[in-house]
């Protein structure tokens, strides 16, 4: 049965958030790969912290908490206009190359976001990147005032877009995601780029967002 329509993880998902720009912000630029996988881990290690601990910041500045703890754990001097640098891209991050296609192609489906993002983080990301014309939704968790993988933030989906959540499928990339997805009950659909493995098993799984609408139709 096709869904009636579907939600997106934005990062990690949509966004790629491993292509911020490092050059030209430090004198001498640190370890790209490194900075950004430690800066990403400590970001979701944060929310689900807040999450456990009943408490709630924002996500930028979760975010900016995260750069700063990353810095300090490599040894990073970062001074205060460095650091705003480095959040700013989060406002501007680009989408994946297929992306744009792979919308398109499911355009017959109501979209939505649903995300940790603030939401002016979202509707600065969704509007540089050209989604805004595509999304009929963009959900933000902090309606609900708590993160993924909690089932209040799924629930977002589900009071939006006024369907249950197995009428809908939500594709993420993140493997936590996809399992708290898939326990609140939405189909899910796990974007999975770089072949992890995952005990929980989604409704089906692609390697490129631009597969979905094949998967839906054959």
């Amino acid at each position: 049965m096709r869904p009636r329509a579907i939600v997106f993880d934005a990062y990690g998902t949509l966004f790629d958030v491993r292509a911020v720009v490092l050059e030209g912000i430090f004198p001498i630029d640190p370890d790209h790969d490194t900075l950004l996988q430690l800066w990403r881990q400590r970001q979701l290690e944060y929310t689900w912290l807040l999450s456990l601990m009943d408490r709630y910041e924002d996500f930028w500045n979760v975010t900016q908490s995260a750069l700063q703890s990353s810095c300090r754990q490599l040894h990073i001097e970062l001074s205060a206009s460095q650091c705003n640098a480095l959040l700013r891209a989060y406002l501007s991050l680009p989408i994946f190359p297929e992306v744009a296609s792979a919308l398109e192609s499911l355009k017959r489906y109501p979209l939505a976001i649903l995300s940790n993002g603030s939401p002016h983080m979202l509707s600065a990301a969704v509007g540089s990147s050209g989604l805004d014309s595509r999304i009929t939704e963009v959900i933000s968790v902090d309606t609900a005032k708590v993160y993924k993988p909690s089932p209040r933030a799924y629930a977002l989906g589900v009071a939006a877009l006024g369907l249950a959540a197995e009428d809908m499928l939500f594709v993420s990339s993140n493997w936590w995601d996809v399992w708290g997805a898939k326990t609140f009950g939405y189909r899910v659909c796990w974007c999975n780029r770089s072949g992890e493995a995952m005990e929980c098993a989604p409704d089906f799984e692609v390697t490129s967002l631009d597969q979905i609408a094949r998967r839906l139709t054959g």
